[in-house]
């Protein structure tokens, strides 16, 4: 196992990095939305469609994101799209692990499918926005949640005791999710320093965060950033356990679906969007 999730870790470094040091930012976008449409067929999956029509959600997802890359207004003028998926994610994460996983089945599958599909188109908008931003902008929203995600891990195994949410995802605790945010804030005052030293192609999630709120606040909006990653985190769990699979398809071997790879990006990146965008 440990092998196939190296191996595949790497087919996708060798295919992502190159596009990500690119002059343009079109490669990089259409690799990504062509990850994001084969999520879009993920949750047709999990969500009881055929396999046509599951496929059909991937493709609908990919030719809306290239007429939106091609008509799209300026990033400045998306603010209310990134609060508005802000507003979304807590209030409807909210209600949705409140309900637990019981509750899913019994929404309308049309409004399941058009949730799943916005959710992950507003998120690859929000990527490819984040990567016209710039490459280290990019990188350190994207560390955010890898960070967050692999110190919660450890933390979570040494340290775990309280259960965050035992019928939606047994393996996760408070104390994980404190390690998270401890792992990003010692993330950040790094990164603030790099950002110091260095010259790079743009601002850093850090350093834009403190020169717009300061300290404080930027302390706050990044544990906001931990925690509606574990909300996106959850939600996918929530979903997977509603319909009895462990993962959302055996598309990256060891690693299973790429949904599972998104789910705690896909609140962050409009999240972070929405705190930085002027």
């Amino acid at each position: 196992m440990l092998a196939q999730r190296v191996a595949t870790a790497l087919v996708l470094l060798a295919l992502w990095l190159p596009t990500l040091w690119m002059t343009s930012a079109w490669p990089f976008m259409l690799l990504t939305l062509l990850l994001v449409s084969l999520a879009a067929w993920e949750w047709g999956r999990l969500n009881g469609l055929a396999p046509p029509a599951a496929w059909g959600c991937g493709l609908v997802l990919a030719l809306a994101g290239v007429a939106t890359a091609w008509a799209s207004p300026p990033m400045h003028e998306l603010q209310w799209l990134w609060w508005l998926a802000a507003a979304a994610w807590v209030a409807g994460g909210a209600l949705a692990l409140r309900a637990g996983p019981t509750r899913w089945p019994a929404l309308p599958r049309p409004l399941r499918i058009a949730l799943g599909l916005a959710l992950l188109a507003v998120a690859w908008w929000a990527l490819a926005q984040a990567r016209i931003v710039g490459v280290n902008y990019l990188l350190s929203v994207l560390c955010v949640v890898w960070m967050a995600d692999i110190a919660a891990y450890f933390g979570g195994r040494a340290f775990g005791r309280r259960k965050l949410a035992p019928q939606i995802s047994p393996g996760k605790s408070w104390e994980g999710v404190a390690s998270g945010m401890l792992g990003v804030l010692v993330l950040a005052a790094l990164w603030l320093a790099f950002d110091q030293h260095v010259a790079t192609d743009s601002a850093s999630l850090f350093t834009q965060l403190r020169h717009r709120f300061g300290v404080a606040s930027m302390v706050l909006a990044l544990l906001a950033l931990v925690a509606i990653s574990v909300v996106g985190d959850l939600f996918e769990s929530l979903i997977k356990r509603a319909v009895g699979v462990k993962d959302s398809s055996a598309l990256l071997p060891g690693h299973g679906g790429v949904l599972d790879r998104l789910d705690a990006l896909l609140p962050v990146l409009p999240c972070a969007l929405a705190l930085t965008t002027v």
